[in-house]
């Protein structure tokens, strides 16, 4: 029985040696090396292999050539691995250790388009499925402010034409989004709530064809409270409107422009 007992150990100490870890396969590598394994685990879709190679560059050469490339690295295989969360917290650390670096252009169009392609489905997704009020927009709102300080910031950066264009697709679909949260509340009798998420849309959108439906939506919410004079008001405003011809908004339809940093800081 002792017998028995021995072998089992050995046989499961074994088996355990044989799963452990094995030596680090980078440890004599140069910051070099180390780039070029995590670039072919890239190039292999193997991206949370990349991430790791990347973290061990950082932590082998903090303050080499390669610090600031390994971060942006890092980054863009979350986001290619649809893990948006750390892939954005990986973009606001590159923003916090480097402002001033020349490439501070790409970190806010990787931020908004991380934001714009993680939401802009899921909204349309559930916009006939789910109570507006229970939607949040703000990743769409976070994804506007990213490529507005971008276009801001980097007029001429090869990202921002294709910023512009989605800052307009994401105007008018946050506008959208408030017209369905006004229309939700009419519909239930929530008339100053609807008012004021209309004039919402006015304010902050007024350049959208949704400032049509948001007098429409005045116009009624009025009627229903009474408020003769501003309703008035709102119908003569909402005929001017429908005199005039409609603003054209061009809609994404091209693939995005490509977003791998396949560069280098130091070139």
């Amino acid at each position: 029985m002792r017998h028995s007992l021995a072998v089992f150990f050995l046989l499961t100490l074994a088996a355990c040696s044989s799963d452990a870890p094995k030596t680090d396969e980078m440890k004599n590598f140069t910051a070099d090396e180390i780039y070029a394994k995590a670039q072919e685990s890239m190039q292999d879709n193997n991206y949370e292999k990349a991430v790791k190679q990347f973290e061990t560059l950082q932590s082998r050469y903090p303050y080499g050539r390669y610090a600031q490339q390994a971060q942006m690295e890092i980054a863009y295989a979350y986001y290619k691995h649809s893990e948006p969360a750390p892939a954005l917290a990986a973009l606001d650390q590159f923003a916090k250790l480097y402002p001033m670096s020349p490439h501070m252009d790409y970190v806010l169009y990787l931020k908004g388009l991380i934001n714009f392609n993680e939401n802009i489905n899921s909204l349309f997704g559930t916009l006939f499925k789910q109570d507006p009020s229970e939607r949040d927009p703000a990743a769409l709102r976070d994804s506007f402010n990213s490529f507005k300080e971008l276009v801001t910031r980097f007029p001429d950066s090869k990202y921002t034409p294709d910023a512009r264009i989605r800052m307009q697709y994401l105007l008018i679909t946050l506008a959208n989004s408030e017209i369905h949260i006004a229309d939700y509340y009419l519909r239930r009798g929530a008339y100053v709530a609807a008012a004021n998420r209309a004039k919402g849309v006015l304010t902050d959108f007024p350049q959208t064809p949704q400032t049509r439906d948001a007098l429409q939506i005045l116009v009624q919410a009025y009627d229903a409270m009474g408020m003769q004079d501003l309703r008035d008001d709102a119908q003569r405003v909402l005929a001017l409107n429908i005199a005039k011809d409609g603003a054209q908004h061009p809609a994404i339809k091209e693939t995005p422009l490509n977003t791998s940093p396949w560069w280098k800081f130091w070139e």
